[in-house]
């Protein structure tokens, strides 16, 4: 089974860390839209008293996550539609 969108979620989760490490994201707007770790982060606790480099990461691997998630979900219907033919 290969992985290309496990790396593209991947590379995605890395675009948006950078990107919110560079400055252009000064209010964080973006990477509070599209971390889902981050939006858990802020049920439960202040969101100023979490490390950012964990968030960087827990970001990161979220979004692998959900990459291979969607790898693992086309590869179980290609293998179903290749034995039903």
């Amino acid at each position: 089974m290969r992985y290309p969108i496990t790396a593209i979620c991947t590379l995605i989760g890395l675009a948006l860390c950078l990107f919110n490490m560079t400055g252009y994201d000064p209010h964080n707007l973006f990477l509070m839209m599209f971390s889902v770790p981050i939006w858990f982060i802020e049920l439960f606790t202040d969101l100023h008293s979490v490390s950012v480099w964990f968030m960087y990461a827990l970001t990161v691997l979220s979004w692998a996550l959900i990459g291979y998630l969607a790898d693992f979900g086309v590869s179980r219907t290609r293998s179903r539609a290749r034995s039903r033919s």
